[in-house]
């Protein structure tokens, strides 16, 4: 993390050259190409806007990930799993305060499936096998959480995971936990839509726009500019 209003940056000028000559490492320790949940109905969904909340590492780059899923009208990047007082982006930082920097996102559930969206958020927006951190970032706010809004969800997010375990999908277990959302605290307005106010910045460059480039190549028929 880097104090720019306390925000992120540890890389020294060399490992920012050695990743810009080696690449960028994928977000995910998948075998292959993640398959789509099973339970997935082939019949249309009804209209209407639902919300999701997850929580994947840091926020800015599952945020911008999920702006770019067709069927998605908006994301909020935020805080869950914790308290009211406690929802502030200094404070979460200690990593005590049982939130997670998370995001939420309002979908049409006619135009991109709940399951659809779980599917996105395991192959590029999170690596579901690493505890309590997300790539350079470590400590219980950057777990990976799937908070749940209705039993629905529930039963697709903890389906899906079993399914993905079961054909050994990743070379590690699947650590995402499944819990109920009793809030969400939307952070604070120098977080939100930060990869696109801000798409130079090196923790960006390096851990987040190669996730918006395994979006467009992975989903293609989801990917909206």
């Amino acid at each position: 993390m880097w104090n720019l209003g306390n925000m992120r940056f540890h890389f020294l000028a060399g490992l920012l050259f050695i990743l810009s000559v080696l690449g960028s490492v994928a977000c995910s320790t998948a075998h292959g190409q993640i398959p789509a949940y099973a339970g997935e109905s082939s019949a249309p969904a009804a209209k209407g806007k639902q919300t999701a909340v997850f929580a994947g590492g840091c926020f800015w780059g599952v945020d911008a990930v999920f702006k770019h899923v067709n069927g998605v009208s908006s994301v909020v990047s935020g805080y869950s799993g914790g308290n009211a007082s406690t929802a502030e982006y200094e404070t979460v930082s200690t990593g005590t305060t049982g939130h997670a920097e998370s995001v939420k996102i309002t979908f049409d559930q006619s135009l991109v499936s709940y399951g659809k969206l779980l599917r996105v958020f395991f192959s590029v927006a999170t690596d579901p096998t690493e505890l309590n951190r997300q790539g350079p970032d470590t400590g219980t706010q950057y777990r990976s959480v799937i908070f749940y809004a209705n039993d629905d969800q529930k039963t697709v997010a903890l389906a899906y995971i079993d399914q993905l375990n079961k054909a050994k999908v990743f070379s590690a277990p699947i650590v995402t936990q499944v819990v109920p959302l009793k809030a969400f605290y939307p952070a604070e307005d120098y977080h939100q839509n930060f990869l696109a106010r801000n798409p130079t910045y090196p923790y960006i460059v390096f851990n987040d726009l190669p996730k918006l480039r395994a979006l467009q190549k992975e989903f293609p028929d989801l990917y909206k500019k």
